[in-house]
């Protein structure tokens, strides 16, 4: 793999999903899944046909990995949403890279009609869901397709667990 940048957003990609694997009690200490064939593995998309499936599949969400210096969040909230509908996902969320820091702390950034929908699965209003999962808002301008919630991936993970055991 000649191209820098792309080395970069593979190895980001690849510690998110070795850490949702690892936290959600999905690998083992040595990495590897507990059961390969698992559906619930976090895992890398690989990339096929005209459509964007996103980067990583944690189900019911596609996350579009990013590791860039300057984030477009609304560009990538975007992309990601696409990406979702292209998988067949209910969610699609961004998950940034945060420099010189532990990977728990990238930052998971959705929509508000994402956190919504997210927010209405968990049967929660939105300052207890707010709370619990240590989400800030952006709001900006009066602009609503510029606004998102964030989150850690720490606090991702837990969101993740949490809507997988409704499905069970």
């Amino acid at each position: 793999m000649a191209n820098p940048n792309k080395q970069k957003g593979t190895a980001w990609e690849s510690a998110v999903r070795d850490y949702l694997n690892r936290v959600l009690g999905l690998s083992a200490e040595d990495g590897r899944p507990v059961d390969p064939f698992d559906a619930l593995n976090v895992r890398r998309a690989a990339q096929e046909g005209a459509k964007d499936v996103g980067d990583v599949h944690a189900v019911p969400f596609i996350l579009e990995c990013k590791d860039v210096t300057k984030g477009a969040v609304p560009t990538f909230l975007r992309q990601a949403e696409v990406e979702a509908v292209n998988a067949g996902f209910p969610y699609g969320v961004a998950v940034v890279k945060v420099r010189r820091a532990n990977v728990s702390v990238g930052r998971v950034h959705y929509t508000v009609r994402t956190w919504t929908r997210v927010r209405l699965a968990l049967g929660l209003n939105s300052r207890t869901f707010a709370q619990r999962y240590g989400f800030t808002m952006s709001l900006r301008g009066t602009d609503t397709g510029r606004w998102y919630a964030t989150q850690s991936l720490a606090d991702f993970a837990q969101v993740l667990d949490d809507i997988r055991r409704l499905s069970r």
